[in-house]
């Protein structure tokens, strides 16, 4: 597992449920991680402020990754599962401001695919932060269309290329503004899901047409987003009032929703902690383990699900004595 925590990588090995943390990249400001599904030893972060770094050996070693991409601000970072150069996943990284680039040697030399800042809605873009910019959110390359992308803009929406970024559609109706996370499938061609700041929106023809589906939800401020690997009508989203409520520290208050096919979300609660001072939980999956869903809590807490999203249970994770967590900003499970 791989968490990127604010101001570390950590790095843990579960066995039975237990896994010591290693931390890699300490003292720098990590934002976003990726692993290339085909050569997972090959892993990707990105910082905020301190630019992308890459790992060649599972994140033993690191080095600088940022030739070529003018922004530190590294939000989100992507390999696509089917664009291949040699024994190289092409990488994504996007940005903030928000600019997109692509790597076809490992992250050792970088081109923007700049038509996406020639969006017409692209001057309206703002993050309410810091409202004069805005990022790229997420990165979710098609498992199944090799040349169609689809990128989460915070905040301004789902932008779709299906020529590998060198042109770009604007937002559909029905989508959501605030992109948090985005989900692909290789077992549903077609099927995009968007997590967002406004509820949870969906589409079923590659991105051409959104729908909303948010029945169950009673809370939608919606954060993460994860998919079961063997079945792609199996969901579950976290989910809190606001903003104030998915982050806040003193004021979190957040849930796991479970959805099954066009059903309604259903609120999940089995071994999870209550709601009330629990912030927004980043959610992963590992495509070896189908039926398993992972949930890392913002203190740096760990859940697992074996049955599909049901029930979890806490994973002991044995942190540096001396580390606080202040963050869980990216997580993967490989």
């Amino acid at each position: 597992m791989y968490l990127a925590t604010g101001n570390a990588l950590a790095v843990a090995e579960a066995q039975n449920g237990v896994g010591e943390v290693e931390l890699q990249l300490k003292g720098l400001p990590t934002q976003c991680v990726a692993v290339d599904p085909e050569t997972p030893e090959r892993i990707y972060c990105g910082t905020f402020g301190r630019g992308l770094w890459r790992s060649a050996d599972a994140g033993r070693s690191w080095e600088a990754a940022s030739s070529g991409i003018p922004h530190a601000e590294i939000t989100s970072v992507a390999v696509s599962p089917l664009e291949r150069s040699g024994d190289l996943g092409v990488v994504w990284a996007g940005t903030e401001p928000s600019a997109l680039f692509r790597s076809e040697d490992g992250g050792a030399t970088w081109e923007e695919r700049a038509s996406l800042r020639s969006i017409p809605s692209a001057p309206t873009w703002s993050f309410p932060p810091r409202p004069w910019t805005s990022h790229i959110r997420w990165i979710a390359p098609d498992p199944n269309e090799e040349q169609r992308l689809f990128v989460g803009i915070e905040l301004g929406g789902v932008m779709r290329s299906q020529d590998a970024g060198l042109t770009w559609e604007d937002r559909k109706p029905g989508s959501q503004y605030d992109a948090h996370t985005l989900r692909t499938h290789r077992l549903a061609p077609g099927r995009v899901y968007e997590a967002a700041g406004g509820g949870y929106a969906e589409s079923r023809d590659g991105g051409a047409s959104w729908q909303r589906f948010d029945e169950g939800l009673t809370r939608h401020y919606v954060w993460g987003l994860a998919i079961d690997p063997r079945n792609p009508n199996v969901m579950l989203v976290s989910a809190a009032p606001g903003p104030r409520e998915a982050h806040g520290s003193q004021t979190g208050e957040a849930a796991i929703y479970r959805r099954v096919g066009d059903g309604p979300w259903e609120e999940i609660r089995d071994g999870l902690p209550p709601p009330r001072g629990t912030r927004a939980y980043v959610l992963a999956t590992c495509e070896a383990e189908p039926g398993s869903f992972y949930a890392a809590a913002r203190d740096g807490n760990v859940y697992r699900s074996a049955d599909a999203g049901i029930s979890w249970e806490q994973l002991e994770l044995l942190w540096p004595e001396e580390y606080q967590t202040p963050d869980v900003n990216g997580f993967v499970v490989v």
